[in-house]
């Protein structure tokens, strides 16, 4: 799309004229275009609900929704899912010569030469009829093994947590991108006027010492206009703030005041053409509308008992990563296109004997009892799962050997695991491979960029052909890289 045709196509005759009419007319005119090159024209605002773009869906989509179990912190690889046998056989030994190769770590492992191979905490089974390894900490996300897509092959250039994370989500370390969720609600649009169709929540297991800061960015709209960044739901107290109405006012007066500041906005926004009035105006009706829609979201009275207990124990208690699937599930059911469901506290770097349990035992039964809800419900199908985080963990340890209440583990971008469900990729299978320390990938390597690309394609978008101009330059979720992962698709 390209904003400054979009902003002329808003310029009536009567305002083109008025403003072109003398040599300071010009000026305007022309300072006011080049400005509207960083931003889009604005779509039609008398609803909350963002359009599609024109053209859009570029090809069949196969997925419908998509809900992304993120894992801030990192989840360790080699202690979850990428079993490694020669890993307990060289417990407690130096890394071989030739793993390392000049690979930079972080500040706190700095130069790994010399550290000390650390086995797997649990011991790992193969399970269901695909024999996919899970470790015995995540024995519920093993019982769908058959269900699930394991990408083994991940890496990422970034070393660090916040730069990881903007990478995986945006596509560049540096802040300022649109996020996922972002460029999908830019160009699909929304199917519910009644929520956001981007939704972001948060949690933390409760005590960690290893949480990570959820920045605003994680789920931001970048140089898209502002409706299309992530709303988030708090996790205490009421998910938006200000969903009643002040005393002394009812609906029908509260939407007669809507309706006045509409049509004031839509006069600035005629003279202007800004479109952060559009998102205002945009952003007064969805906040109408949800007033009405969260309540209703929220009450899980209605939910039956066996489909609570899917999520585990702490379902009930709001703010928790189980009641935060629970409100995926529930939200995609009314039309939520995109939900990222976050969760701290990933990051052992002294705690892996400790804090690891934690959040595998907050984790673990919530994401398989999502899968199992949406598969029971006729929705997996429609509904891209995805867990992971930023990167993986070093095979290596952090910290002494003989103190194994302090194991931990490093930052490790050059090799790490995620899994899908649903939406159009293949379930029961491994793609890609590392080699026998799960130091290095070896077999179908799958940058993040690939990932990016295979998601939006599953969402029916290309994702070279969904750009947005800025700063003289189309941008894309993807930047000049991505190639979608055809081995994980579904026939």
């Amino acid at each position: 799309m390209n904003p400054i045709q979009e902003h002329r196509q808003l310029l009536t005759r009567r305002t083109f004229l008025g403003r072109s009419g003398t040599g300071l007319g010009l000026a305007a005119l022309s300072g006011l275009l080049g400005r509207a090159e960083s931003t889009p024209a604005p779509t039609t605002p008398t609803t909350g609900a963002p359009p599609r773009l024109p053209g859009l869906p570029h090809h069949a989509p196969r997925a419908k929704h998509v809900i992304y179990l993120f894992q801030n912190g990192a989840p360790t690889h080699v202690d979850l899912f990428d079993y490694k046998p020669r890993l307990q056989e060289l417990h407690g030994k130096p890394v071989p010569e030739g793993y390392l190769g000049g690979k930079r770590f972080s500040t706190m492992t700095g130069k790994a030469d010399g550290k000390l191979l650390l086995a797997p905490i649990e011991p790992f089974h193969r399970r269901g009829q695909s024999g996919a390894w899970v470790s015995e900490l995540m024995p519920h996300t093993a019982g769908i093994a058959d269900d699930l897509c394991f990408v083994k092959g991940l890496h990422t250039g970034s070393v660090n947590h916040a730069p990881g994370i903007s990478m995986l989500l945006s596509g560049a370390e540096i802040p300022g991108r649109p996020t996922l969720g972002a460029w999908l609600t830019y160009g699909l649009g929304s199917e519910c006027e009644n929520l956001p169709a981007f939704v972001v929540m948060t949690s933390v297991s409760k005590g960690t010492s290893c949480g990570q800061i959820f920045y605003d960015f994680y789920w931001g709209s970048g140089f898209l206009p502002s409706r299309y960044q992530g709303v988030k739901f708090r996790g205490g107290g009421e998910p938006v703030l200000y969903l009643g109405d002040p005393a002394g006012i009812d609906r029908a007066t509260r939407r007669a005041m809507l309706d006045d500041l509409a049509e004031l906005n839509s006069i600035k926004l005629r003279e202007h053409g800004d479109p952060e009035i559009a998102t205002r105006i945009s952003q007064y009706e969805m906040a109408f509308r949800m007033q009405a829609s969260v309540p209703e979201l929220a009450d899980i009275s209605g939910e039956p008992k066996s489909v609570l207990d899917l999520y585990g124990p702490s379902v009930r208690e709001q703010g928790t990563f189980a009641y935060n699937c629970l409100m995926a599930r529930r939200l995609i059911e009314r039309g939520v296109r995109t939900v990222q469901v976050m969760h701290a506290g990933w990051d052992q770097h002294n705690s892996l004997t400790t804090e690891l349990y934690t959040q595998c035992r907050d984790t673990d039964q919530p994401s398989a009892g999502l899968v199992a809800d949406l598969k029971q419900r006729g929705l997996l199908d429609e509904t891209l799962v995805v867990w992971g985080g930023e990167f993986g963990r070093t095979p290596f340890i952090q910290g002494n050997l003989d103190d194994r209440k302090r194991w931990g583990r490093d930052h490790h971008p050059y090799a790490f695991t995620s899994w899908m469900a649903g939406g159009g990729v293949k379930a029961g299978l491994t793609y890609g491979e590392t080699d026998d320390l799960g130091m290095n990938v070896v077999k179908d390597p799958v940058h993040v960029h690939d990932l990016q690309a295979t998601i939006l394609h599953l969402m029916g978008v290309d994702h070279e052909r969904l750009t947005y101009r800025f700063q003289g330059r189309d941008f894309r979720l993807t930047d000049i890289h991505g190639e979608v992962l055809k081995g994980v698709i579904a026939s």
